[in-house]
């Protein structure tokens, strides 16, 4: 764990184990406790050859019982009105098309029903493993690729940050004084793609789906500083002090120049160029202090992506 001190403009290599030592009473640790789904389903085509990989993405808004965002690949075959076939009763047909593969469908039969489908996607779907792994998923990472505290089913990728802890380390982050609180943001593939001129030009990001119960609101409100983990957390408690809304979707973008109204401390993982999440860190921890504590970490070996090491800003 890299330890970033913004006031001091300086750094120090720690190890995560540390993390509890930061904390004290009075501050409010905040989780984004959402949940990887098994959101990557392999089938195929009625009457066709070929395999398919679908991949749910979240239920389309306004769309309709078992309606559903996706990416279809190979996507240049799929067309409107094909039928894909999962096994196991689960089909699901093809409503609308949009580009680079993605689909809109339409799960078929007792399926449209949530619950109906929840079960089935415990039983045919594979957890959304990051593409850098190559490997297919496997029982293991039902618990590998998801947060101990995760509550709440609705996430494609991890909120990485989380992935660091224990329960013993939650027990010794309230031991040591902190109240931990909890939010969700289900967490989208546009979270972690590149940034577009669009996005940088408009000051949006992708929607994504959040919601905060008032309880927890009120902790964080009430809290002498707010140490949030992960950016999803960021983007979600920056979201609801700007709007007031505690549930919604937040297309918030946090760039240079951002006034942060709630949050006062940062656990992150380690980010790619060209990312909004590598824009929020540089928001909260300042764009030149933020590139040199990261030059550090690569002459120093710190190990990126999901699976990879964190750094604290305080």
């Amino acid at each position: 764990m890299l330890v970033v001190y913004r006031q001091e403009n300086r750094w120090e290599d720690r190890e995560f184990r540390e993390f509890p030592s930061f904390l004290a009473p009075g501050d409010c640790l905040l989780l984004n406790d959402s949940k990887v789904f098994p959101s990557r389903l392999h089938g195929r085509r009625a009457g066709g050859t070929g395999p398919v990989e679908v991949f749910l993405l979240r239920p389309t808004p306004g769309g309709g019982a078992g309606c559903w965002e996706t990416l279809v690949r190979p996507g240049r075959r799929m067309r409107v009105g094909d039928v894909v076939s999962f096994g196991a009763d689960l089909e699901a047909e093809i409503v609308s098309r949009g580009e680079s593969g993605a689909r809109t469908i339409r799960f078929l039969g007792a399926a449209s029903d949530p619950a109906v489908l929840r079960e089935a996607l415990e039983r045919a779907g594979h957890v959304p493993l990051p593409p850098y792994i190559k490997r297919a998923d496997d029982a293991e990472d039902r618990k590998r690729y998801q947060t101990v505290f995760a509550r709440d089913p609705g996430s494609v990728a991890a909120p990485t940050a989380g992935l660091h802890f224990t329960d013993a380390v939650l027990e010794r982050c309230r031991a040591a004084g902190a109240d931990v609180s909890a939010l969700t943001l289900h967490v989208g593939l546009g979270t972690f793609q590149p940034l577009h001129s669009v996005q940088l030009e408009s000051g949006r990001l992708h929607e994504e789906p959040y919601s905060i119960a008032e309880a927890d609101l009120s902790h964080v409100r009430r809290a002498k500083r707010v140490v949030a983990v992960g950016t999803t957390s960021v983007r979600t408690i920056e979201t609801v002090y700007s709007t007031g809304a505690l549930s919604g979707e937040t297309g918030l973008f946090i760039r240079p120049g951002h006034r942060f109204e709630a949050v006062g401390a940062l656990l992150t993982n380690f980010h790619l160029p060209r990312s909004s999440l590598l824009m929020l860190v540089c928001a909260f921890a300042g764009e030149d202090l933020t590139l040199a504590a990261y030059r550090h970490a690569v002459e120093c070996r710190y190990r990126f992506y999901s699976f990879g090491d964190c750094m604290l800003i305080v």
